[in-house]
């Protein structure tokens, strides 16, 4: 822990003053944590024969005109439109298709994902990762597998991918989404007004204590500022977050169980502990302080948005490429703030690399032009015209290039196609990604990161919820109703309330949810040999 400790304090003077680091890469589009490995000067060859070709390398037929149906979380940047004209053009002399671009909202995304999931409706491409339950929805047939029309639909795409991030996704032996080439880490870390901090003389959020004590702090000297921000899907964003900083999580565990990254066969249920009433308490005296609103559930701004304006002053945790892009909304807005960073690896001492299940892009079973959507997202990922137009929108109206470098045309406000604003992290390519300035910074994190990096053992679980579906659906209720408001201190009386949610989860099944869960769990850690 003493190693721990003395990095700590290297890597916090080096976090918070990512947003004013010299220029010193050369190239923003070079990325040295790119895991396309030694696939990158046969994907540049294979970029250009996929330009100039168009589909003549490969074995579908595109002579019917066709609308494909794309789906995306999150919410949709204000010149999609342009965009989506942009890439039209390109796609019905490519492959005969137009692209209609649909996006969920970030209110009650996962609702509407498992509606289109669920329901049969026309979607030809979804995004996947493992917090939208890829592993889950392969298991139980919501995807089309993708072994047999890789090699037909896009060829080149299935060359570019490395075999090893292949295998890594495949569910039961099967490949039912593409992977994400691009290496990062989205372990969390603390993320905090820099310039109040140094203001009033505040601690550097290394550990809770520290964060409880900047959170006061702010209290203290902006009373009209919220200290903390967690919006309406606090169950992750406050308990998920807490837990992994604070307790060392193994993973985003379901039902309420709980295992650490070190003993990870050791699994217990976390709901109706002592462990969860202490931390109960907790967040009900951050309540009680005014760190964050009791309204929280009913909050629609994004915690990233109420940073950048001014209307919060912190986030317990986010990932190190959003706190970036945080940080550069922010410098736009107000030039003179300063967004301050410390990951939770080096809290903790260990991070964990992204897995490729983590963002992905799979082909709906009822997709109805499943072979036009595969080329099309090889277009997406392998062309470098489709590539910067959906990730940076359109050059010279969104952004410029300068000194190799990704700059924003206008600010925030005015801008209508951000940085990544269609939220395209799956098919990021890191040998056409550029970045800002601001992103050597994030650059610095990954390679602290990488020094005490440690395997993902989680993401690779497929759970199969077969036998407890019809429980799972109605703890998922309960959850809703009873434990959601305990979590966002809207009740009093914290161990009756969390005695009743028990009580009701029980009824739903909790108890043969998480004995099934666990008998799988550690049947997966023999097989991939986790002790």
């Amino acid at each position: 822990m003493h190693m721990v400790s003395k990095k700590s304090k290297a890597v916090g003077l080096l976090l918070t003053t990512a947003m004013t680091m010299s220029l010193v890469s050369a190239c923003g589009s070079s990325n040295d944590t790119s895991t396309a490995g030694n696939t990158s000067t046969d994907t540049k060859t294979n970029n250009e024969t996929a330009s100039n070709e168009g589909t003549e390398t490969t074995g579908i037929d595109t002579s019917k005109k066709v609308e494909l149906q794309f789906y995306m979380l999150g919410n949709a940047p204000k010149d999609l439109s342009k965009v989506e004209a942009e890439i039209n053009k390109m796609a019905l002399e490519d492959l005969n298709a137009t692209v209609k671009f649909n996006y969920t909202t970030w209110t009650d995304w996962d609702q509407k994902y498992k509606l289109l999931l669920s329901t049969g409706q026309n979607v030809d491409l979804i995004f996947t990762a493992d917090w939208t339950q890829y592993q889950q929805y392969a298991k139980k047939g919501a995807f089309l597998a993708l072994d047999d029309l890789l090699p037909k639909a896009a060829p080149t795409l299935q060359a570019y991918v490395p075999q090893d991030m292949w295998d890594a996704v495949k569910i039961d032996g099967k490949i039912y989404t593409v992977p994400s080439t691009y290496k990062e880490y989205v372990t969390n870390g603390f993320v905090w007004r820099e310039d109040l901090r140094k203001k009033y003389d505040l601690p550097t959020p290394v550990d809770m204590k520290t964060f409880e004590a900047y959170l006061e702090g702010i209290k203290q000297n902006e009373p009209k500022l919220q200290p903390v921000s967690f919006g309406p899907d606090i169950l992750n964003s406050l308990v998920g977050t807490y837990l992994d900083v604070q307790r060392k999580n193994v993973g985003a565990l379901p039902y309420g169980l709980y295992a650490s990254y070190d003993k990870p066969s050791e699994m217990t249920s976390y709901w109706g502990s002592a462990d969860q009433l202490a931390d109960l308490k907790l967040f009900k005296s951050w309540v009680d302080k005014g760190y964050f609103s009791k309204n929280e559930l009913n909050e629609t701004e994004s915690m990233q948005d109420k940073i950048a304006n001014g209307t919060a002053a912190a986030i317990l945790g986010d990932n190190p490429t959003r706190y970036n892009a945080t940080a550069s909304k922010m410098k736009s807005l107000h030039p003179d703030w300063e967004l301050g960073y410390t990951p939770f690896g080096v809290t903790n001492g260990y991070a964990t690399p992204v897995h490729p299940i983590h963002n992905g892009f799979a082909i709906p079973n009822s997709s109805k032009h499943a072979d036009r959507a595969l080329a099309f997202y090889e277009k997406l990922v392998t062309d470098k015209r489709y590539n910067l137009l959906t990730e940076y929108g359109i050059e010279g109206v969104n952004y410029t290039v300068e000194d190799g470098y990704y700059k924003m045309l206008g600010d925030a406000n005015t801008n209508g196609f951000a940085r990544e604003a269609m939220n395209g992290w799956a098919w990021r390519n890191p040998e056409f990604m550029l970045f800002e300035p601001s992103y050597d910074g994030v650059k610095a994190i990954f390679d602290e990161l990488d020094k005490i990096q440690k395997p993902d053992i989680f993401t690779g679980f497929a759970e199969d919820y077969t036998e407890y579906q019809s429980e799972r659906a109605a703890l998922e209720q309960v959850v809703k109703q009873y434990l959601q408001p305990i979590v966002a201190g809207q009740v009093d009386d914290l161990e009756g309330q969390l005695q009743k949610f028990m009580d009701k989860a029980n009824q739903a099944g909790l108890q043969k949810i998480q004995e099934a869960y666990k008998k799988q769990w550690l049947a997966y850690l023999s097989e991939k040999g986790i002790q």
